[in-house]
């Protein structure tokens, strides 16, 4: 799924939780002088302007598939440059010393050949850096592809359950990327998220992983989808005396440095 049809204030409605993966990404990264960035993927800008912040002289350039997304980010970041573009076929004007891609290779295909080529567009010294979410059997997802099987929508929305790549292992990405770089640092972190209820749940998910169903579905059918979601959460997920559910988020990250 491209992202031309996400809003980013959904999106914002949890920008701290959102961000602080962003922010464990670039504190790895070992490259003390950026010249020039690129934030793949940069959504409404809350990642660009870590970037922005670790390297206030660098030149910085953010491209997402989203042009509302881009707009956004160009609202809050007026100095700096942000173009729309797809990542897979993106083509940089000059090397760069960081691209950095939070939460966005999981959208896209065949990373056997895409992180490969990114690794190509890299300077001496610099790194790709990536954090994507590596969920596909957390109950949150499980649901959504069993939700997406009702016969009153099927053959419509289970198109939807191949918007997201499979995730490799650690040892896919390090055998990958190891060729083309001389560090490769990849770990495994799971957030967990406390949030107000099940409802917290389907807000934050409507901002990512349940938009490509949802977009397929008119307004009564997304009451609908989301209803029987939602009741399928309560099967896995438990409020505590306060409301809250604890959402647990693993995610996967790379810093892949020439």
């Amino acid at each position: 799924m491209r992202k031309s049809d996400w809003s980013p204030g959904q999106y914002l409605k949890f920008e701290d939780e959102r961000t602080r993966p962003a922010n464990d990404l670039l504190s790895a990264v070992p490259n003390q002088d950026v010249k020039f960035a690129v934030d793949l993927g940069c959504g409404p800008g809350n990642s660009t302007e870590l970037i922005v912040k670790r390297y206030p002289y660098a030149e910085v350039l953010g491209i997402d598939s989203s042009a509302d997304m881009t707009a956004k980010a160009k609202e809050r970041l007026p100095g700096c440059e942000f173009a729309t573009a797809h990542v897979d076929t993106w083509t940089p004007h000059k090397n760069a010393d960081l691209l950095y891609a939070n939460a966005v290779m999981q959208w896209l295909p065949d990373h056997d050949r895409l992180f490969p080529r990114l690794m190509g567009f890299l300077g001496a010294g610099g790194s790709l850096a990536i954090q994507m979410p590596d969920n596909l059997e957390e109950a949150t997802h499980v649901a959504m592809r069993e939700v997406a099987a009702d016969e009153r929508w099927a053959a419509r929305v289970t198109q939807a359950n191949a918007t997201r790549s499979e995730i490799g292992t650690a040892s896919f990405y390090y055998r990958l990327l190891r060729p083309h770089c001389h560090r490769v640092d990849i770990w495994r972190t799971t957030y967990n998220h406390p949030l107000q209820g099940l409802d917290g749940i389907i807000e934050w998910f409507k901002g990512s992983g349940l938009r490509p169903y949802l977009s397929l579905l008119n307004e009564e059918e997304r009451a609908g989808f989301l209803d029987k979601y939602k009741q399928r959460l309560a099967q896995s997920y438990e409020p505590m005396d306060d409301g809250i559910v604890l959402l647990p988020f693993p995610r996967i990250f790379i810093v892949a440095t020439r």
